[in-house]
């Protein structure tokens, strides 16, 4: 594996970055009754994805919090993939969409899941 010298440089961030992007651009559609509800969680949820895994990357000197920010990381990109779900049951985006979007937090959910399980490979004294 070779040493990244930021978070800013990970194939998982760089994705998790990318749908939060998407997210955002997806919830412009979605009602206004919904701006302080529906659209406000799921953008909160994909938003914090990134933010996880950028503190976990600042906590890589203590692999257990290291994988707790992780840990973190994965609940909030199933709980987007939650409110997908129910943007989709609400009748605000297509079943396309729905599976597009899905698709791609579960890849990133394995990716997070793969940082998890080489932990000792991130948090490594001379990775610091």
């Amino acid at each position: 594996m070779a040493y990244v010298k930021s978070f800013r440089e990970l194939d998982v961030y760089i994705l998790a970055k990318e749908l939060t992007d998407e997210v955002f651009e997806l919830t412009k559609a979605f009602p206004k009754e919904e701006t302080y509800s529906l659209t406000d969680q799921i953008r909160r949820s994909s938003r914090s994805v990134g933010a996880q895994i950028a503190e976990a990357w600042g906590k890589r000197k203590y692999e257990k919090h290291f994988i707790s920010k992780l840990t973190d990381a994965d609940g909030e990109q199933l709980e987007t993939q939650h409110w997908i779900e129910i943007a989709y049951d609400c009748g605000y985006i297509s079943s396309e969409q729905k599976v597009d979007f899905l698709k791609k937090y579960e890849l990133l959910g394995k990716r997070i899941a793969t940082m998890i399980s080489k932990s000792h490979l991130f948090c490594k004294k001379h990775t610091q």
